[in-house]
């Protein structure tokens, strides 16, 4: 039986078993409980108390009523920040914040005080801000910290994920966490599929469009994949925010940039909706491979949708829809400008998530959740021939689409001292690839190749967080992964962690190891551009999956308000995914390492608001990335070690230290401020070992608001304008140079309709 039969073969059983569960199945990826025990000073429990949760930047709330025990529960909470106010007659009223965190069930505790001759509020110094029960730390970002960062709100910027995630960098114009590429966007809790490894430059997802985001970094739970390096869980704007409104936001800038969007928002005590069309334009897109950006104008236009609609107490539907089109000329050195070298690159994507969402009763949800989701990537070289360039490069076109349709589903049981969730993931997939590469040195010799691979993937997973004391949390799961395309995969993976809370203190010590599948792309070379490849001193070789083991151990203390988190991480992965260039056509293929290791030490700190006008955080990093052993898999330039002992060298996007520091601030007369000071100190010089110098960027922005409408604002990036080289490694455009410093101005304005 064909690899492609074994999947369909898959799918027919993963159908059947989904109509088979379908009465007792649930995926919750954005959702959390709330649940606690309310009682007083003696912890003597507290009937009857009632207890209202309440959004921070949206309508959405939620009440309950404790029971006899004092206990309460509230289910299917999207996750995010909020406010808790909880009252009894004879007690002062309890007030404090409150984060949730995708499936979680933490049990919580809230005292209240015997009520004096004051009727005070009594406001909680101790925010339930840290997350007691997770193996790992995650951190969750808010619209505002999103649109208070400097430059986070561009259409293609990632600031809000480099700013606030140890580790966390651009470089080649590709994101790296902990030391990897390969991520996972989520959409309200689902999957945007893309097995394609540096195939896209454009952002999955416009920041502005983000009402909450989720951000994970290992130590991931059996129900979140396998994307080791990072998660990205998104719960967009859902017009809650909004009544009845249409906001305008227009920006001018440096380069003649622009990023302007008009949103619409509504919501009902039933139904809420929001839609927004974006578009964006600069002069100066991807990093240049010199100082002076020669050749590289960006533009793109977006359209996004979100749909809540509460058919009964207990039924959710939600869904999400995003349509995306980008064009980015790839940027020249002063020689390619003046050989008319004209590269580009258009990019569309698109994708529609659906969720419903059923209570059975307290503690057990049903959520189905199928999608789909179409990438599309068309580089294409333009260049006179014969070239007057020396080396006479090819002229290369690469186009790549590929096609996703899945679901997931999982069955989320939070009973007693358990928190459970089963369920199933899968998605198949359609990929056409056209490739050509021309010569130029007036031969005429041409190579092409157009493919049509198939694949997929399917998944079974089932994870307990188990509360074995009210200062012990153990957490247990194990995924299945099979792949199907080129090669035929299957994979078993364990992961158990702890989580140890120091009594008074409220220390939090974690613990974590576990095992990850990355599935390969589906790409391949054949025919006439493998003879091309071959003429070129390449080989190509089936891609296999990546297998990770990691293991990590942290600290979070939480202090006055203020939370401060380290952790320990070690990664070692065997056919570690990268990247490599055909020759210099600029067409790039994956390829696997045999041998990969990560090693990092990472820390935390974010302030409460401080005299309710200021906050700080910094982010750091140290960590070491190498690689070791030959390359197994995709584009093989020459056979033998990677590293001329035999031993571990470091890789291209190695960089030891990464420091972020930042603040928010309120000001008089509706003034606010924001800055952060980014530091790296350097990538790998060359094929190293010696690194490139030290880099120092600081951003600042201001804004002023007059009244709810209306709002203007300023930014600057890398405001002391550093400019420095920041690697020098073979990839897609050559080698990049750092922004200069650019200055933007915005105007926003909101009106009833």
């Amino acid at each position: 039986m064909s690899g492609q039969q074994k999947f369909r073969t898959h799918l027919h059983v993963f159908a059947l078993l989904v109509w088979l569960v379908s009465a007792v199945s649930t995926f919750a990826g954005i959702f959390g409980t709330v649940r606690g025990i309310v009682h007083d000073v003696q912890h003597r429990p507290i009937a009857g108390a009632h207890l209202l949760l309440q959004a921070k930047q949206s309508d959405w709330k939620r009440d309950a009523v404790t029971d006899d025990n004092g206990e309460f529960q509230l289910d299917a909470v999207p996750a995010g920040n909020y406010t808790i106010r909880v009252t009894h007659d004879g007690f002062r009223e309890y007030l404090a914040d409150l984060v949730v965190v995708a499936d979680s069930a933490p049990l919580r505790h809230f005292p209240l005080d015997v009520a004096g001759v004051s009727a005070r509020v009594e406001v909680s110094e101790s925010a339930q801000t840290v997350d007691t029960t997770a193996s790992s730390t995650p951190i969750t970002l808010s619209r505002q910290t999103i649109s208070e960062t400097p430059g986070a709100i561009r259409a293609n910027s990632l600031d809000f994920i480099t700013d606030y995630i140890p580790g966390a960098y651009m470089v080649h114009d590709q994101l790296h966490i902990r030391g990897g590429h390969q991520v996972s966007w989520l959409v309200d809790g689902i999957p945007v599929p893309n097995t394609n490894i540096a195939a896209n430059v454009g952002a999955q997802f416009d920041p502005k469009d983000m009402d909450v985001v989720e951000i994970n970094r290992g130590g991931y739970s059996a129900d979140y994949g396998d994307r080791l390096y990072g998660t990205f869980n998104v719960i967009p704007r859902s017009g809650f925010e909004r009544d009845r409104e249409i906001e305008l936001l227009a920006t001018y800038g440096s380069f003649h940039s622009t990023d302007s969007q008009i949103s619409i928002g509504d919501h009902t005590d039933r139904f809420a909706y929001y839609a927004s069309v974006s578009a964006n334009r600069s002069d100066f897109g991807l990093m240049p491979p010199e100082p002076e950006a020669l050749h590289d104008t960006t533009n793109g236009v977006s359209g996004f949708t979100s749909l809540i609609f509460n058919a009964t107490p207990n039924d959710q539907l939600r869904l999400a829809a995003s349509a995306r089109s980008d064009f980015f000329q790839i940027p020249n050195t002063t020689d390619q400008q003046n050989a008319l070298i004209r590269d580009t690159q258009r990019e569309r994507d698109a994708f529609l998530n659906f969720t419903w969402v059923h209570t059975f009763q307290p503690g057990v949800l049903l959520t189905t959740a199928p999608f789909v989701h179409w990438n599309h990537a068309a580089y294409d070289g333009n260049g006179p021939i014969p070239s007057v360039l020396p080396d006479q490069p090819p002229i290369p076109t690469n186009h790549h689409d590929s096609r996703y349709e899945g679901a997931q589903l999982s069955l989320g049981v939070t009973r007693g001292r358990h928190n459970a969730r089963f369920g199933f993931y899968g998605f198949a997939q359609q990929d056409d690839s056209f490739f050509r590469v021309v010569a130029t040195d007036g031969s005429g010799d041409l190579a092409s190749e157009n493919d049509h691979p198939n694949g997929g993937q399917f998944s079974l997973f089932a994870e307990d967080q188990f509360r074995a004391a009210n200062w012990l949390t153990v957490n247990a799961g194990l995924r299945y992964t099979h792949f199907s395309g080129r090669v035929t995969e299957d994979k078993t993976d364990p992961r158990i962690g702890a989580a140890l809370r120091v009594p008074k203190l409220n220390w939090v010590f974690r613990a974590f190891y576990g095992r990850y599948y990355q599935a390969p792309p589906l790409t391949t070379v054949s025919g006439p551009l493998l003879q091309f490849a071959v003429d070129q001193g390449f080989e190509f070789l089936p891609l296999h999956g990546e297998t990770d083991q990691q293991r990590e151990f942290g600290l979070t203390i939480p202090i006055r308000g203020w939370t401060l988190d380290f952790s320990n991480f070690q990664t070692h992965a065997l056919n570690f995914f990268d990247h490599e260039v055909l020759g210099n056509s600029n067409i790039f293929f994956p390829v696997t390492i045999e041998r990969a290791r990560i090693h990092g030490w990472e820390s935390t700190v974010r302030s409460p608001r401080i005299a309710k006008r200021f906050d700080v955080y910094l982010t750091y990093s140290n960590q070491m990335i190498e690689g070791a052993g030959v390359v197994t898999g995709g584009l093989l330039a020459e056979e033998g070690e990677l590293c001329e002992d035999g031993s571990f060298c470091y890789l291209d996007h190695d960089q030891r230290n990464t420091l972020s520091l930042g603040f928010h601030s309120s000001l008089p007369f509706h003034i606010s401020a924001s800055g952060n000071i980014s530091y790296g100190s350097g990538f790998l010089d060359g094929e190293g070992p010696s690194h490139l110098p030290a880099h120092t960027e600081f951003s600042l922005a201001l804004a002023k608001s007059f009244g709810e409408r209306f709002s203007v604002g300023f930014t600057a990036q890398n405001l002391n304008n550093s400019r420095y080289l920041l690697d020098n490694s073979n990839t897609f455009g050559g080698t990049h140079w750092n922004y200069p410093r650019q200055f933007t101005g915005q105007i926003r304005y909101r009106f009833h309709f």
